[in-house]
């Protein structure tokens, strides 16, 4: 494994997430599965799944688009969304879309099904982020944990 950290992470670190927030995250919802019995063994295949994944532009660009629509939205510049309508969220369903679709794009449907477990738990990190950067690092979280139990069935095959 290449250990230099992808730029994806050095750009998630200066906002103040860590690898290791994201491993977190995923092992409070994990369930042992053939090939991947134990917290040891998923850490390590998660540390491997979010280097690749965290090195890929198109994660990149999507994780940083939440980023900036956050902020965005956060100064109210998001035409028609005032900061008191975000920080309610009566009807904004754009964040759910923005995470659905990064772990659909990392994992296909086996990472929206996933997305679906983490939204609702809200693991680690996800609660302390904003109604827009929950959702996008909830679906990296998603897609790179479905990757994990995928490739480690595989291998326990």
């Amino acid at each position: 494994m290449n250990t230099d950290a992808p730029p994806l992470l050095e750009y998630l670190e200066k906002k103040g997430i860590k690898l290791d927030d994201l491993i977190s995250a995923a092992l409070e919802l994990f369930v042992p599965h053939p090939g991947v019995e134990t917290e040891k063994e998923a850490t390590e295949l998660l540390r491997e799944e979010f280097y690749e994944v965290l090195s890929d532009v198109n994660v990149s660009c999507l994780v940083v688009a939440c980023f900036r629509a956050q902020e965005d939205a956060e100064n109210g510049l998001i035409p028609g969304l005032s900061k008191e309508r975000f920080m309610g969220r009566p009807g904004l369903v754009a964040d759910e879309l923005l995470g659905l679709a990064i772990a659909n794009y990392i994992a296909g449907v086996r990472g929206v099904f996933e997305f679906t477990r983490f939204d609702q738990a809200k693991p680690g990190i996800l609660k302390k982020l904003g109604p827009i950067t929950n959702d996008a690092i909830g679906g990296l979280v998603a897609g790179v944990s479905s990757n994990m139990y995928t490739r480690a069935f595989r291998h326990a095959k």
